[in-house]
Formats: structure tokens, sequence, C-alpha cells
């Protein structure tokens, strides 16, 4: 087959993508990776083809109003007029996004496509092409769950309201959508109602492990929640011997990294960080990433390590605790190599994934990025590093993960007419 991979977003909404795309390459199909121009490299890495949606969405977020959004808080007048300054450059860049979208899908006629939730092309090509069209979720909540709101709203409002949260999701979806049905060159008129139909009854696929969101009894059968994959990230990386000494030198090693959540003050929050690391004497290995932290000028070399860019799979087993941001792979993979965890999350799924990581006994509750300063840090990351219940329990988890083997269900699922 011919199969699509497409998503929108920052860094982790493309790793699902990547390691279904190696298990499908590896099963002898031919893959291409519609994905935004930054990510051609990760596409690349794994030996999948590549076409780009442009450099525009990325280059939004970076913008100042981008990074006070990604910055999380509470609402405010200078938040306000952020979400306004993106919503003006957000219209263009969507447009220009599901064009892209159509022009490469229509130009390449694959058998299947992946697409997840800001992809919209493929909900309207899938109303020609039943059965051919598959969502991928890294993140709970998107469909009815009883306990739970929708994940945009992150909250549990009772059943009643619940099930109301789902439906305005639903509806804002099916306007998106709809809007942007305007700009497309389709041969007829398309209604409200098939589009609908296709978002309730198109097969959707959770690739989140069941040890952390169990799939409810009552949903129907085109949605299945089929574990956490993850790719091989160390083909094109060696450690330098720099780190490999720091490791050496130091034991009970915590890590921190925003992976590619980027903010309004990354000097003062690395600086915040630092400063309660090394009044501890906690060694720690800072992942600047994407820049949501900086290396300074003058550090303590001894105590910390910095690094632009490492791979999970291979630090994580040699770390004691992680402090993140809480994004579905980087919470994943946390608990799959046993590390208790701390989330300082800074936007939607990631509130929800510090509450589930909390429940499960894995790290202590985190705060939101905005509101952390040296007096409500310090205890937290002090619990992290002391508490053994938080270890204990995630090996405990690591355990259940490491029994998961849904790679030949996922695969049969995709290719399954």
């Amino acid at each position: 087959m011919k199969i699509i991979l497409t998503s929108i977003g920052t860094r982790g909404d493309m790793e699902p993508f990547l390691a279904l795309g190696e298990i499908l390459k590896e099963k002898g199909h031919k893959v291409i990776c519609l994905f935004p121009e930054q990510f051609r490299n990760l596409a690349e890495e794994s030996g999948l083809e590549f076409a780009s949606l442009g450099p525009e969405f990325l280059d939004m977020l970076d913008t100042p109003s981008g990074r006070l959004i990604m910055s999380g808080g509470k609402f405010s007048i200078k938040k306000l007029k952020a979400y306004l300054n993106l919503i003006s450059i957000q219209g263009p860049v969507n447009k220009k996004m599901v064009l892209k979208q159509e022009a490469v899908i229509l130009k390449e006629q694959p058998d299947k496509i992946l697409h997840n939730g800001k992809v919209i092309y493929p909900v309207v090509w899938s109303l020609k092409n039943k059965g051919k069209t598959i969502l991928i979720t890294p993140v709970p909540y998107m469909h009815y769950v009883k306990d739970h709101a929708h994940l945009g709203f992150n909250k549990n409002f009772g059943r009643f309201f619940n099930k109301y949260s789902y439906k305005i999701a639903n509806y804002g979806l099916l306007k998106t959508i709809m809007g942007s049905v305007k700009s497309l060159s389709l041969d007829r008129k398309i209604r409200q109602k098939e589009i609908q139909d296709a978002l309730f009854s198109n097969k959707a696929i959770y690739t989140i492990s069941p040890t952390l969101f169990k799939r409810p009894d009552y949903w129907n059968d085109n949605l299945q929640v089929l574990g956490y994959h993850e790719r091989k990230k160390t083909n094109h990386w060696k450690p330098d011997q720099e780190l490999l000494s720091y490791l050496n030198n130091h034991s009970k090693i915590i890590l921190v990294t925003f992976g590619s959540m980027i903010n309004d003050a990354p000097k003062e929050k690395t600086d915040l960080i630092l400063k309660v690391l090394r009044d501890n004497k906690i060694p720690a290995i800072i992942n600047t990433a994407s820049g949501g932290m900086v290396k300074p000028t003058i550090y303590d070399s001894e105590l910390f390590h910095f690094v632009k860019r490492i791979p999970y799979d291979w630090i994580f087993p040699k770390m004691h605790a992680v402090v993140h941001h809480g994004g579905s792979g980087t919470t994943h993979t946390t608990l799959k190599y046993g590390c208790s965890t701390l989330i300082i999350p800074h936007i939607i799924d990631q509130y929800v994934w510090n509450k589930i990581v909390y429940k499960k006994g894995a790290g202590p509750l985190g705060l939101d990025i905005s509101q952390i300063n040296g007096k409500n840090l310090e205890p937290l990351i002090l619990d992290l590093v002391n508490n053994d219940k938080y270890k204990q329990r995630a090996e405990e988890i690591a355990l259940e993960m490491k029994g998961e083997d849904f790679r030949e269900r996922i695969y049969e699922e995709i290719i399954d007419n």
C-alpha cells in the first residue's frame, strides 16, 4: 500500500506517526510523511519519504504571541490580545496548509491516510474513500468518556456536562472543517451532516498505553486504544565523552526538559530550576531542546550537564527521575523506563497527563509553568527525588507497559479494509 501519515503540531505530534511509519515500512509499504517543513529531518532519519506542509505553523508558534500562549497561565488581557493576534495569523496559515494537504493527497492517491485531529482534509477525502482514513491520537478524551470532559476542558464536570463538553468540541471541529471546505477544489457541495457522520464513524486509534488510559467498554468498535509505540531514536546519534564521564561521576541523576515547548521567559525559568537543584546538590542533565530552557554563560559544570538534543530511549534508563512538560510521548517514555516523574504543564493535554501520573502514584502533582517559583518548586523536586514510593510505582508501571505488545494488532487495524 501507499500510506500517507500527516500531522500538524510540535514534535510530539509527529513522533507517534514516525513510530507507525517505521512499522509500516518494515512491512513493505510505501510511507509518505506530510508534516510541517521543520520535521523533514525526522522523517528522513526514519527512512521515510517526506512531503512538506510548509514552515508557517511552527513559525507562528515562535512569535511573541505564540510563546505567550505556550507559556501556560490563567486568562489575562495580555493573553487575550495574544490569542486574537494568533487568530489573525492562523486563518491564512490554516488555509495554506489545507490546500497543501489536498494537493499532495490528490497527487499521490494513497490507499490509506493516517492523520491527527489538526489535519482537516482527510476527513473530507474520506467521504469518497470510506474506510481509508484513520485518526491517530496520542492524547485521551477526544471521544466521550463518562467520568471526564473533553480534553479541551480538562475537568470532570459530572456525566451530563462531560457529555455536553464533547458536543461543544465536536461542533467547533465541524465548523472548522466546513469553513475550510470553501477553499477546496471539490466537484460537489459538501453537506455538514456528511462531515458530522464521518467524524463519528471513521476509525480512530489512540496510541496510548492502556495502563495509563483504559478503553471504555461502551465505546464503538471503530475506537481502539492500541498502546504506546516508540521509534528508535539513536540511529543517527552517539553520546560524547563528556556526557559519558558525567554519567559515570554521578548517581541519582534527574533530567529536566521542556521538549518542544517554548515560553516567554526561558532564561528566568532556567535560573529558577538551576537554583533549586544547586541549593540541594541534585545532579541534573538539562535538555534545552526547542528553547524552553537556555544554557547560562556561567553554571556549575560539575553538577549540571547541558545538551541540545538527547534520545530519550537512551538516557531515560540511566535517570532516577525526569522533570518535563508532560507531552504524551515524554510521559509515556519516562514511565516506560521506570523514571519517577514531575510534570510542569504548559498547554492542553499536559494538564491531563499531570493528573494521570499523580493518580498513578509515579510522581507529585506538578504546577503550571507560569506558576512555578522558588518556594513551590523546591518541595516538589525534593519530593520527586527523595520519595522512594514514586520510583517504585514508576518501575511497576514500566513492567506493566513492557507486557503490552500491540505492534501486530495496530498494523492489522491500519491495513484492514
